[in-house]
């Protein structure tokens, strides 16, 4: 099958440190090229993939702009009309507009919380095939009349498993109130355990980190990594006593949540959003609902330390690794591929 692609604008692909999307893109894309698709990525040109790669811009073009975006996509369409494709595969809102450009069919997968503006985009284009990362963010999606729901999926080959973790906790992530940086912190101190902390703020968040993390920083149980990826991540998910991740909003997914389970890093989280879908309460991690709790379950000789890491990762390929990610999507296009035109192309003048 013959694939166009579209990442953003922003990130390369796959990111180098920060990229939740970027990183999705790259599994899927070079899942799919193993298996002998013919894939075309329109991302930045520093991207690296197996794919045949097209960009507009050199580089990613950080912060986000919508306009940047548009370019980028417009771009795309340009090329994605005159090459006989069968298939789009989008991850940016501005290709369902200019997807009306092509017969071909759209797939768009939501890579963001409910918000009101963009479902009422999405009322616009009911021949599009949306992709829900869950099943909580699926529930909330008023805009998508076709809504498949496909987790996202990783190379369980990036990430190793020990049965001997060190001290630490570890939280990974954007420095946000929603991520509850401040909460983990909090619960190791008041659990007994030091804290390595990995992660970055983005400009809306400065106030946040200022008032809240800065001073949190500087207390003796906490090691602040600043914003890591790769090999770096994959070591401190392995060797950490568990992932903490007391968020305070209806995540989508939580790829980090992923990321430790294919470590075999038990996950302790509070039961917002798609959490109670990525965990398995008691066999993976444990859902708590306030600081206390956490702690407790994180302290010396507390309930983590029973649970079987090898265990932890054995489910985590099987629920989260590429392979089951890439069979979805793939049995997805071909029921998109083998459907009617969604509209008629716009003929040259």
């Amino acid at each position: 099958m013959r694939i166009a692609m579209i990442s953003t604008p922003f990130v390369p692909v796959p990111p180098l440190d920060y990229g939740g999307t970027e990183l999705v893109v790259f599994e899927l894309v070079e899942g799919l090229v193993q298996r002998g698709h013919d894939v075309t990525l329109y991302a930045t040109g520093d991207s690296r993939t197996r794919a045949r790669l097209r960009s507009l811009y050199p580089r990613g073009q950080w912060p986000p702009d919508p306009l940047t975006d548009l370019d980028h996509v417009s771009f795309a369409m340009r090329e994605i009309v005159r090459g006989g494709y069968d298939l789009v595969h989008a991850h940016s809102a501005a290709a369902l507009a200019l997807g009306r450009l092509t017969p071909l069919p759209l797939v768009y997968t939501l890579h963001h919380t409910f918000e009101p503006t963009l479902s009422e985009y999405y009322r616009h284009f009911p021949g599009v095939e949306f992709v829900a990362i869950s099943s909580d963010q699926a529930g909330r999606e008023s805009g998508a009349r076709r809504c498949s729901v496909i987790h996202h999926g990783l190379d369980p080959a990036r990430y190793r498993w020990t049965d001997r973790p060190g001290p630490y906790a570890c939280f990974v992530g954007r420095f946000a109130s929603v991520k509850g940086l401040h909460t983990a912190i909090d619960a190791a101190a008041r659990a007994g355990v030091p804290i390595q902390v990995a992660g970055a703020a983005h400009p809306p968040d400065r106030e946040y980190v200022r008032a809240e993390i800065e001073p949190r920083l500087q207390a003796q149980h906490v090691t602040s990594l600043g914003p890591i990826g790769g090999p770096e991540r994959s070591r401190l998910l392995r060797d950490a006593r568990a992932l903490l991740a007391p968020i305070e909003w209806n995540e989508p997914f939580g790829l980090i949540l992923a990321e430790a389970l294919l470590s075999g890093c038990p996950v302790v989280a509070f039961g917002r959003g798609s959490v109670p879908e990525l965990i398995e309460d008691g066999v993976t991690g444990f859902i708590v609902g306030s600081e206390k709790e956490m702690a407790d379950l994180i302290r010396p000789g507390g309930k983590i330390e029973r649970l079987d890491r090898r265990k932890i990762r054995e489910v985590a390929v099987r629920r989260f690794g590429r392979d089951r990610m890439v069979n979805q999507y793939e049995v997805l296009y071909g029921r998109m591929a083998r459907s009617l035109p969604l509209l008629p192309p716009i003929s040259a003048a």
